[in-house]
């Protein structure tokens, strides 16, 4: 009965850790701002983002971040989505 919450969460988890390794990969703030930007994020979001004293975790949980690395990013980055797939195996 709890199997479509676990999934969900799990896959909200998932997504974060993903934006965090992405976050910790881009390394220095002129990077961040930068990867940032080509993106598609405002300077003055992007440099919000980029300066932040806030630790990776934190920061994967951001506006800026989550607007950039979107669900639909990382899907077409070649993410699975748990959710979809239970879908997919239980409502088929």
């Amino acid at each position: 009965a709890n199997g479509y919450q676990l999934c969900c969460d799990l896959d909200h988890w998932i997504r974060r850790r993903i934006r965090m390794a992405y976050w910790r990969q881009w390394r220095k703030p002129r990077t961040k701002i930068r990867q940032l930007m080509r993106l598609g994020v405002e300077i003055r979001t992007a440099v919000g983002c980029g300066r932040s004293s806030k630790g990776p975790w934190r920061s994967a949980k951001t506006p800026g971040i989550n607007q950039v690395l979107s669900l639909a990013y990382l899907k077409s980055q070649g993410l699975y989505s748990m959710r979809d797939g239970w879908i997919k195996l239980h409502h088929s």
